[in-house]
């Protein structure tokens, strides 16, 4: 399998999956600003849409999205309890974190990146993602993770774009159970080793 990432991009998540599953695979930078590989290869040509994570099957299938591709991966290896089994309703859960995390969370950080966003509407979308990380705060109380004392791959996506708080500017000190959470998950082997070959600090 090959991921295609960017480091601490969304594709962080996948790729603390991938080192949580213990699956062997091939890391493949590409730039989300020249949208090119490091041999020049066009990325366009290989995901149309231009953004990562996309991961490529060893058949040459190819997979967009993250919370889908997280969810491939942890089926792959049902015995890591990485998801929960498909047709309960802590699988339709884990589907419910992991929908909460991407339009809720990822997708209002998103425009805190971008130069092309208008300075008057940041503060509004810094109010937003305080309040939506004020109610995950409540929901860690007394949790290990999301779903309990077990990581998930709803932990590596919502640790992978709680990290953007620091660069944009997003207070969470006044979140002690998402603090406390985000200690426990950069602990973790699978997690330090992603981050590490992403180039990335704590």
């Amino acid at each position: 399998m090959k991921l295609y990432y960017s480091p601490g991009a969304c594709s962080l998540s996948p790729h603390i999956a991938l080192h949580e599953a213990g699956l062997a695979f091939e890391p493949v930078l590409a730039s989300t600003k020249s949208h090119k590989l490091q041999d020049g290869t066009d990325y366009y040509g290989i995901n149309p849409l231009g953004y990562v994570p996309l991961l490529e099957l060893d058949d040459g299938t190819r997979l967009r999205e993250g919370p889908a591709i997280v969810q491939y991966i942890a089926d792959l290896v049902p015995n890591k309890n990485l998801a929960p089994a498909n047709g309960t309703l802590q699988r339709y859960r884990l589907q419910e974190w992991l929908t909460f995390i991407g339009t809720e969370i990822h997708k209002t950080f998103s425009p805190l990146f971008s130069p092309a966003t208008p300075e008057d509407y940041k503060p509004l979308a810094k109010e937003k993602l305080a309040s939506r990380l004020k109610w995950v705060d409540s929901q860690l109380e007394g949790k290990q993770y999301l779903m309990g004392d077990h990581f998930s791959v709803a932990d590596g996506y919502l640790f992978t774009v709680t990290n953007w708080a620091k660069p944009t500017g997003v207070d969470l000190s006044d979140l002690p159970n998402l603090l406390a959470y985000r200690e426990r998950v950069a602990a973790r082997p699978a997690v330090q080793a992603a981050m590490k070959a992403e180039g990335l600090g704590k």
